[in-house]
């Protein structure tokens, strides 16, 4: 055979391909952002019910939103909401016996016509559950049985014949993130309770362990004595690349501390402070913390005084090390709101 005669391999256009992928993603952001004007007094008595709920949250639904419910469920568990899926066929050949009138039924249906879906819910009903539908239709058969409806609807999906659940699924998983989150900062949800759920993770690793196995110590440690000018509190911060440095009396106990946000404040005042003495900018009395204490309590406390680093004292207020927020989380890992 000719080389003449050989199929032609078809030519890649590059551009076209990039543009396509593009729409798609604009048209699932769209779907997304088009959710925020429907957060409603819906979405705040969903919160308060399941807050007032002694029971579980059930999630149901099939194909593409099972799926979407399975991960729902996920998140929901891992971040403090005790949740169930319940897949629908299974439900009416037994599953059903895992449902409680304590139960909170979540039913996942962009149409809200699924019929598997549709025939439980009488079933879900006679055992006393409060029924929640997510759907794209407030109209549908859904909608009607339910006793609050959370619009997740979309414009239009993104596959170009309009059938594959594409930015519908995807608008229905951000609002079970939004759900779960929400659900998080309700119930004050901590680190520490992240750890005992999560034991196995890097985070749940270093939380299980105790302040001493993680602190800076020895030569590392940045620390200068009372009477120090600021210059050479700079230079020690500097020197250290955590940010800040202890101050100790002479006695080695801690007198204070100096962080990068103290001199921030002080150049943004228009202060002269390099020749001044540490005393004049150090916080006093600065939180602390024991080496033998668990790690999730160093966490707990930065979290609640939002702040980045912790000194390490004896008893006696002796300086024994200091601990980052890095060390615990890892680099990059976290960060606190607003911060």
């Amino acid at each position: 055979m000719s080389s003449a005669s050989k199929t032609k391999e078809p030519v890649v256009d590059v551009s076209t391909i990039n543009q396509k992928a593009i729409e798609v993603l604009k048209i699932e952001a769209d779907g997304i952002v088009n959710l925020i004007d429907r957060i409603d007094d819906n979405f705040s008595e969903m919160i308060d019910t399941i807050c007032r709920s002694s029971g579980r949250l059930i999630v149901s639904g099939i194909g593409k939103s099972g799926i979407v419910g399975r991960k729902i469920v996920a998140t929901l568990n891992s971040t403090g909401t005790r949740a169930l899926f319940l897949h629908p066929v299974e439900a009416m050949h037994g599953d059903l016996g895992q449902v409680s009138a304590d139960d909170i039924f979540i039913a996942l249906s962009n149409s809200g016509q699924t019929d598997e879906l549709c025939i439980l819910l009488p079933s879900i009903r006679r055992i006393g559950c409060k029924i929640i539908a997510f759907t794209g239709s407030k109209e549908s058969t859904l909608a009607i049985q339910s006793d609050i409806v959370i619009d997740v609807g979309v414009a239009r999906e993104a596959c170009p014949l309009g059938l594959a659940p594409t930015a519908s699924t995807t608008a229905m998983l951000a609002m079970g993130d939004a759900l779960a989150v929400v659900l998080l900062e309700k119930k004050h949800f901590k680190s520490s309770d992240y750890r005992m759920i999560h034991p196995g993770g890097n985070l749940g690793q270093r939380l299980a362990g105790k302040v001493k196995d993680l602190m800076l110590t020895g030569p590392s440690l940045p620390r200068v004595s009372e009477g120090t000018s600021m210059r050479a509190a700079v230079q020690e911060i500097d020197r250290g690349g955590l940010g800040t440095t202890l101050v100790t009396n002479s006695h080695k106990k801690l007198s204070g501390i100096i962080t990068d946000g103290d001199i921030r404040r002080l150049v943004a005042s228009g202060q002269s402070f390099l020749n001044i003495d540490v005393e004049a900018v150090m916080t006093k009395n600065p939180q602390t913390i024991g080496k033998e204490s668990p790690t999730y309590d160093a966490l707990n406390l930065m979290e609640k005084h939002q702040i980045t680093v912790l000194p390490i004292v004896d008893a006696e207020g002796g300086v024994l090390g200091i601990l980052h927020l890095h060390d615990i989380l890892g680099k990059g890992e976290f960060k606190f709101n607003g911060v």
